[in-house]
């Protein structure tokens, strides 16, 4: 006679269940993208604060506006998710993983930036909350939904967004934005073509396949290299107007000389050896976060 089957519940699968779908969440908002965006706005409000700004403050500027970074990616995730499920890079994402149905993922992304936004009103002031909302409404509708699969300067203008949240820590700290602010978002906006640009020479192929026109599908390596030299030119140049403006000192300006040359010469390199795209992806991520470091350096200095 055959015994009566039990039911057990294994507690170590539930808890492995739910750590994948908070994982699968936490995916969505693209994290280490969120983590470079956060590196400039810390920075941003110590010069405006010409000091520590105060550590409530930084948190919960830092909180409001990761609700609202991770909101922005995760309605990109959502209306990208045709075009990722057929991109290597992006193929194991969430949404082309099934891990997030896409009626969920849409929500979550309009949860976080509604949430975001009312954070960032209540602890700072509503000029802070509206900068990071704009840029949430710019990047979905501007950039995701029109300019990217629309033309190779899709990133150029896209870019405003992720120069945001400079002007958010600006805003939070002092209420207003001056030219030092906007300084600080030129410097973000320049530096983010050849950023992107060295990563999607190396994804070329799968961008051409999707029909996405990003410069290198469209231009080529060769030239695509030739429009990160003078991005990165005007990077370097824009980097030096924060020395009179914002009254910085020697740390800042040796800082930004030194690293400018770097991003330079590696931008240069790619030119000749086009294999180092890579490279410049990971030389750019480091520019921008020690030329950041400086600002703070300089100013607690």
């Amino acid at each position: 006679m055959d015994s009566p089957s039990v039911s057990i519940t294994d507690p170590d699968a539930h808890r492995s269940g739910w750590r994948e779908i908070v994982g699968a969440y936490v995916a969505l908002t693209k994290p280490r993208i969120i983590e470079l965006l956060l590196i400039t706005t810390v920075p941003a409000m110590v010069l405006a604060a010409r000091g520590w700004p105060g550590t409530w403050l930084v948190f919960a500027t830092l909180i409001g506006g990761t609700l609202s970074a991770g909101g922005a990616n995760t309605l990109n995730n959502y209306i990208d998710r045709d075009i990722d499920q057929q991109m290597k890079r992006t193929s194991r994402r969430p949404l082309p993983r099934h891990r997030v149905e896409p009626h969920s993922a849409l929500w979550f992304g309009m949860i976080l930036g509604v949430i975001g936004f009312f954070m960032l009103w209540v602890t700072s002031n509503l000029l802070a909350a509206s900068i990071s909302t704009a840029a949430l409404l710019f990047y979905v509708f501007v950039y995701s939904l029109t300019l990217k699969r629309m033309t190779p300067q899709n990133i150029v203008i896209g870019g405003a967004a992720g120069a945001a949240p400079v002007l958010v820590g600006w805003a939070a700290v002092t209420g207003t934005l001056d030219l030092s602010a906007w300084i600080l978002f030129a410097i973000v906006f320049y530096w983010t073509p050849p950023h992107f640009w060295a990563l999607a020479l190396r994804y070329r192929d799968d961008y051409a396949a999707v029909e996405v026109p990003m410069l290198p599908v469209i231009v080529g390596p060769r030239k695509t290299a030739q429009q990160i030299i003078v991005y990165s030119a005007l990077l370097v140049f824009v980097t030096f107007w924060l020395v009179p403006v914002a009254e910085l000192g020697w740390i800042y300006t040796a800082s930004a000389g030194v690293l400018g040359a770097w991003m330079l010469f590696d931008s240069v390199r790619l030119l000749h050896k086009p294999d180092t795209a890579m490279n410049l992806f990971r030389t750019s991520t480091i520019y921008l976060s020690l030329l950041f470091a400086a600002i703070w350096v300089d100013v607690v200095v």
